[in-house]
């Protein structure tokens, strides 16, 4: 991790990275922890300072977590998206996999929705020791 000094630090502190990203400060130190964002260079205090570049890895990240990919996916497609290693089909190949796992979780949802709508549609308007959602619930 290269230091620099307090009259180069031309980027930016964590707190600013985080309110451009909307990323929360322990989320970011997390994933420097993690590898997935790379080190900033830091002050003689010892502060990071933050770049454009991790401003765009860091954007790059939540939008995969925000349509559910995983951690090892994200890292997966952050090494593909270099020039060296740019790979569209291993792209589609992590994307595909995750839209499989969409649909099947939608899929349970409607299930579920479907069983949850059938058991309260049998639930009578008025108290009774009888209670159909209970029931479901007690046989698992």
């Amino acid at each position: 991790m290269a230091e620099i000094t307090e009259s180069r630090a031309v980027g930016m502190a964590i707190g600013r990275l985080s309110r451009r990203t909307g990323v929360n400060i322990e989320t970011i130190r997390y994933y420097e922890r993690v590898g997935l964002l790379d080190a900033p260079p830091r002050t003689a205090a010892g502060r990071r300072v933050y770049d454009d570049s991790h401003r765009r890895t860091l954007a790059f990240i939540r939008r995969g977590r925000e349509l559910g990919f995983g951690i090892a996916d994200i890292r997966a497609m952050l090494a593909l998206a270099s020039p060296e290693e740019a790979s569209c089909a291993e792209v589609e190949r992590i994307a595909q996999a995750h839209l499989d796992e969409v649909r099947a979780k939608l899929a349970d949802l409607s299930r579920l929705e479907r069983i949850l709508s059938d058991t309260v549609g049998r639930c009578a308007s008025e108290e009774s020791a009888a209670c159909p959602v209970l029931d479901m619930l007690e046989a698992g």
